[in-house]
């Protein structure tokens, strides 16, 4: 696209110097004027097609969202109810752990 712009803008420019003007007698105005005016809006436009960047910016990713583990239960250790152990001949009391 840009590269058709310049060529177009270059083609026509050319064509416009090229090109026969009939002769004035006299003072000339404001050609003078209008030549600096149109060469430099010339310019202005080949120099921003050519400016421009020539690759694609690279994408900004947005972090991926962080999920959180709920809280692990809080356990303790306690001791059971009593229970025989035929082993032993006794009774005894085991560690239970216990979670909220």
């Amino acid at each position: 696209m840009t590269r058709g712009l310049i060529v177009l803008v270059t083609a026509a420019t050319m064509s416009a110097a090229i090109l026969p003007a009939p002769a004035q007698a006299g003072s000339r105005g404001g050609a003078v004027a209008a030549g600096v005016i149109g060469g430099l809006a010339a310019g202005a436009i080949i120099g921003g097609a050519m400016a421009q960047p020539r690759y694609a910016p690279a994408p900004v990713y947005e972090p991926a969202p962080v999920y959180m583990a709920p809280p692990p239960p809080r356990c303790y250790w306690t001791r059971g109810e009593p229970v025989w152990d035929g082993y032993r001949g006794a009774w005894v009391r085991p560690r239970m752990q216990v979670c909220d």
